[in-house]
């Protein structure tokens, strides 16, 4: 396990490198890169993006990449805005920011925030793959 102090954010989505667009390149600025790796969700298409809820089982899988986030406050504040948060205390936005345990390539697993998807997923596409940039 990694350090409990640091503060760690997975994506799958939009905040992407590979996405290449104003808020990616935010987040690249903002923090290093820890790995690849997966926690147990499904991923489905919203439309423009992606969007995962999380399973209990270890056959569904979301893909991403993990960062380590410098100055975690001021990051989410940015970041939270952008995902449609308005306060964690809150259910109402698209998305919430919540913890989940992902698993690292390298065979760690590591306490992250990751933005779920807050809506019904019940007329969406599902991604099988569980990997929003092969899809």
């Amino acid at each position: 396990m990694y350090n409990t102090r640091t503060t760690y954010l997975f994506v799958y989505g939009t905040l992407l490198e590979d996405s290449k667009n104003e808020m990616s390149d935010f987040l690249k600025r903002h923090s290093e890169f820890l790995g690849r790796g997966f926690f147990c969700g499904k991923l489905y298409d919203v439309g423009e993006f992606p969007g995962a809820v999380l399973s209990d089982s270890l056959q569904d899988k979301v893909y991403g990449k993990i960062y380590e986030i410098s100055d975690a406050n001021e990051v989410f504040k940015i970041l939270d805005d952008y995902e449609g948060i308005e306060s964690l205390e809150t259910e109402k936005g698209l998305f919430k920011r919540v913890v989940v345990e992902a698993f690292l390539e390298a065979g760690h697993t590591v306490k992250t925030w990751v933005y779920l998807y807050n809506k019904s997923v019940l007329n969406l596409r599902l991604i099988p793959s569980g990997n929003y940039i092969d899809s």
